[in-house]
């Protein structure tokens, strides 16, 4: 099985190049998703972040709120370290554990859909890192509003990421946002017929 590591800043737009990989027939595995999950009550995540955090980050319903959290996540360096160590151990365990399911089933190509790909090391589950890039402005607007942010707060979280150069200097592949989603949608297709044509030229499965 060949597992494509796709990566990118927050709003660059890893969810429409993933779901157009789907199309393609690759399997995807969404580590936000899975970072949802993992931080249910009763999961383990939960105990760990209401442990580092305190029970201020919790709602009514005894879940975790998102924003309370990333409030207290983003404001420092310190902070997102606690959060990393709270939530990553058990989110990587989760992925291995799909990857390994995905394989057992003669899956051809997995995508791994991971915002912190190349920051916690999971490329190293990965045959290829794709990298989607996209205008700085776009992200902001896309995450402010997808998460519910005002604009300081998305900017704050995309400072916490990997810079952009660096990602970029870790791709095997580059898919360049910034145009047309046809534009886009051109470039997936042919990174993935480049990819087809590489399996068929006897790649490892």
């Amino acid at each position: 099985m060949i597992v494509i590591g796709l990566t990118g800043g927050a709003g660059a737009g890893k969810t429409t190049v993933a779901r157009w990989l789907a199309e393609l027939g690759a399997a995807v595995v969404d580590a936000d998703a899975i970072a949802r999950e993992v931080v249910e009550p009763g999961r383990p995540a939960h105990q760990a972040l209401v442990a580092a955090f305190g029970p201020g980050i919790l709602g009514p319903d005894g879940r975790i709120d998102r924003r309370r959290l990333a409030r207290v996540a983003f404001g420092s360096g310190e902070a997102l370290e606690r959060l990393n160590r709270a939530t990553h151990p058990h989110i990587i365990r989760e992925i291995r554990r799909r990857l390994d399911e995905l394989r057992a089933s003669g899956c051809r190509v997995a995508v791994l859909d991971a915002p912190l790909l190349l920051e916690t090391g999971l490329d190293g589950l990965t045959d290829e890192v794709w990298v989607v890039v996209a205008d700085p402005e776009q992200q902001v607007a896309r995450l402010a509003a997808r998460a519910g942010l005002d604009r300081e707060e998305a900017e704050a979280r995309l400072r916490a990421q990997m810079a952009p150069e660096e990602r970029l200097r870790r791709a095997d592949v580059v898919i360049d946002n910034r145009g047309s989603p046809a534009e886009t949608r051109r470039q997936v297709r042919a990174a993935w017929e480049r990819l087809a044509s590489r399996m068929a030229g006897g790649a490892p499965s």
